[in-house]
């Protein structure tokens, strides 16, 4: 869990780094590093980009209804547009929320009209995120005692 919250804080920092602050050796880090890379605890390693500035203004959520007995089907084919970065099976008035980010509206609608043409696809609910409190991609890990 050490390990973890290191790598959370900064996943470049260097193994003699983490060595140094957690008082291991460096075959230590690397090795568990290693162990967790394999049993797919940590799933890879990517930069947190700040979306606005490389134009993408728009985060939008869409609750999406869909036929019964198709939803995994209608939630494969829509994770794979490249605007989508979450889908999710949820409870309540729909069946699942799509989370994506657009550069701009008619992107946007092109997606949501798309969407909508999708087989099985009942009905959208489209709301657009005015202003971002939070979005830490981080895993929340609790300081240790």
């Amino acid at each position: 869990m050490k390990i973890l919250k290191l790598l959370n804080k900064n996943a470049r920092s260097s193994y003699r780094q983490m060595a140094k602050e957690l008082k291991v050796s460096m075959s230590t880090i690397s090795n568990r590093i290693k162990l967790m890379e394999n049993e797919g605890v940590i799933k890879g390693y990517i930069p947190v980009l700040d979306p606005q500035k490389i134009g993408y203004d728009l985060l939008v959520m869409i609750g999406v209804r869909i036929s019964k007995g198709r939803l995994i089907d209608v939630q494969n084919q829509i994770s794979r547009h490249e605007s989508v970065f979450g889908v999710y099976d949820i409870t309540g008035e729909w069946d699942s929320i799509v989370i994506a980010r657009f550069k701009n509206r008619e992107e946007l609608s092109a997606f949501i009209k798309w969407v909508l043409g999708t087989e099985h696809v009942e009905r959208t609910n489209t709301q657009i995120v005015l202003n971002v409190v939070k979005d830490d991609v981080r895993v929340y890990i609790p300081p240790l005692s």
